[in-house]
């Protein structure tokens, strides 16, 4: 295959000039699409000479009218092979099979992810040939336009034939058994297995929180999260969503012939060499379930203060604390601000045999050596206020419980902190000073909490800079809300392969560590206000989350932007 850059190919095959790819580029750092795509928007160049061009690059044939005319074989069952959603929305024809090698002409042979689709659904090899969308829309909608006629006359005849029958419609007497029979059968497909192996696998090649399968009613939308934004993926077509949540139901063994109600699950799936847990949601929509998976990679989130991203003054405070005999330690921050990563990671910092642990957690998302770890099960009656009560009598040294969601609980934990435990814990309140004033009000009394508290951490995710595309400017502190930052210079994502066209690759910790002095439990003993607190934390060296931020800025880390859209939340 030849690696020549495609605007460099059609600046020598004369298509182009360098000004226009210059021009070009320019475009694409703003509309971030393909170059190709961007040079015929601007008028540049044609379809047609494009598909010359890529075909010419890549060395595979391009659709013409006498070597490779857009005909499909009408008798090969092609278009149960490609299903007309999926060749719609990716702009995939298939033209004929030999053995079990596909031949389909696309719009985009670099499209990998949709290739990779391709070859899943059908369990074939694939050959290509490059079309331009133009004649590939215009070849679909005739093809499958044929299919669907043929069908019709099809049935028609079939009805004819049997006019003069009374048997009964047996697909109205298929019992409840036996329909979970067939979602078994579909789930249990090669092209089924093969398709959710590479949906999951995929996910996890680009760092994905999160896969979420999203039925509507003429498509499924795939979408990953990857550094807490959710991004469409080319997705499968919509008559194989049943067989999907099916094969999931089942890797999950979760109930398949249940529709009705949400159900949850745990999956352990294994990637080059390492296994990764998952966690699977179902919710009944109109359109069918959707399902969710949310990824616990060990190896993709280090379980390492040092490692998530705190600077080295914010480190020290947090290992500070975390050397107490006894107390209260809480993380704050809202959902998916990575409080429970903090929590295993300070845990790890804290493991030593001589000491017993235990956490109870909903669910448990990483399993530690050296740590008894509880799952909550409210169903059964197993709350996190109950697990605490028994955990009392296990003789703890230290106990981790993964939310304060209620006063009983709060109260709980402040009296184990009291009676000689450490317990560390996660609330949702927006930063540290607010927990105090939290607790407070769900009615933890003051003179309990006063003696008991060490140290609140709060917490946010912000993205990094992609290292390869990110662009220095000008710290203006006119353009930035009067802010002197400093440094000379300041950096802006611009977006590349390597990071999706997003600018940013990866998440790191934004953090303000609240330790709790005599003078902040004076004035938690007479229940001063948030603003109060605040100024006192501050005052008594707490970096607060913007300024953390700004300071990482200034590092080059991230954007300004980024910190701004962050802490403002």
């Amino acid at each position: 295959m030849n690696h020549i850059r495609l605007g460099e190919l059609l600046v020598q095959q004369g298509l182009i000039t360098e000004k226009q790819l210059v021009q070009a580029i320019r475009a694409q750092e703003k509309e971030h699409g393909r170059i190709g795509e961007v040079l015929i928007k601007m008028g540049m160049l044609t379809e047609e000479e494009l598909v010359v061009a890529l075909a010419t690059q890549l060395n595979i044939p391009y659709a013409d009218k006498k070597k490779h005319p857009l005909n499909p074989q009408t008798d090969q069952g092609l278009e149960k092979s490609v299903p007309y959603e999926f060749a719609k929305t990716n702009l995939v024809l298939p033209l004929n099979r030999k053995d079990n090698v596909l031949t389909c002409a696309v719009a985009d042979p670099l499209d990998l992810l949709m290739i990779d689709n391709l070859k899943m659904v059908t369990g074939c090899d694939v050959e290509l040939i490059i079309a331009s969308r133009t004649d590939l829309i215009e070849a679909i909608n005739n093809f499958y336009t044929l299919v669907r006629s043929n069908a019709i006359q099809a049935a028609q005849a079939m009805r004819r034939k049997s006019d003069n029958k009374d048997e009964p419609d047996t697909a109205m007497l298929k019992s409840k058994d036996s329909g979970v029979s067939k979602l078994i059968e579909d789930a249990e497909e090669a092209p089924v297995i093969k398709l959710v192996d590479l949906i999951i696998r995929q996910a996890i090649e680009q760092r994905a929180s999160d896969i979420h399968v999203e039925p509507y009613k003429d498509q499924v939308i795939l979408r990953y999260r990857i550094d807490g934004s959710l991004y469409k993926i080319p997705p499968p077509s919509r008559h194989l969503h049943p067989a999907i949540v099916s094969r999931l139901k089942i890797l999950s063994k979760l109930d398949i012939a249940e529709k009705r109600l949400p159900q949850d699950g745990s999956i352990s799936f294994s990637v080059e060499e390492k296994t990764v847990d998952l966690r699977i949601s179902t919710v009944p929509t109109v359109w069918g379930e959707k399902v969710v998976l949310r990824i616990l990679d060990k190896s993709a989130t280090p379980l390492d203060l040092n490692a998530l991203g705190f600077d080295s003054k914010q480190l020290d405070r947090i290992q500070n604390a975390l050397t107490k005999p006894h107390g209260l330690f809480f993380v704050t921050g809202p959902t998916g601000s990575g409080k429970s990563t903090t929590l295993y990671a300070a845990l790890k910092e804290i493991i030593d045999p001589k000491k017993n642990i235990l956490t109870a957690e909903d669910p448990v998302e990483f399993k530690l050596d050296g740590i008894n770890q509880v799952a909550i099960r409210p169903d059964i009656g197993l709350s996190f206020a109950t697990a605490l009560k028994a955990f009392l009598r296990q003789d703890p040294d230290i106990i981790m419980v993964g939310e304060v969601r209620d006063v009983e609980t709060a109260q709980i934990c402040v009296r184990a902190a009291l009676t000689g435990h450490f317990v560390l814990s996660t609330l949702h309140t927006n930063d540290a000073p607010s927990a105090i004033t939290r607790l407070l009000d769900v009615g933890v009394e003051s003179y309990l909490l006063t003696p008991s508290l060490v140290c609140v951490l709060g917490q946010r995710l912000a993205r990094r800079l992609c290292p390869k595309c990110k662009e220095p400017i000008e710290p203006n502190p006119d353009l930035f809300g009067g802010i002197k930052f400093k440094s000379d210079l300041i950096y802006k994502g611009v977006g590349c392969e390597e990071c999706n066209n997003t600018g940013f690759r990866g998440r790191m910790v934004l953090s303000e560590t609240m330790l709790v002095d005599d003078a902040l439990r004076e004035m938690i003993s007479r229940k001063c206000s948030y603003s109060e607190i605040r100024d006192a934390a501050r005052k008594a060296g707490m970096t607060t989350l913007f300024e953390d931020g700004i300071r990482k800025v200034e590092q080059g880390i991230t954007s300004f932007d980024e910190i701004v859209s962050v802490t403002s939340s």
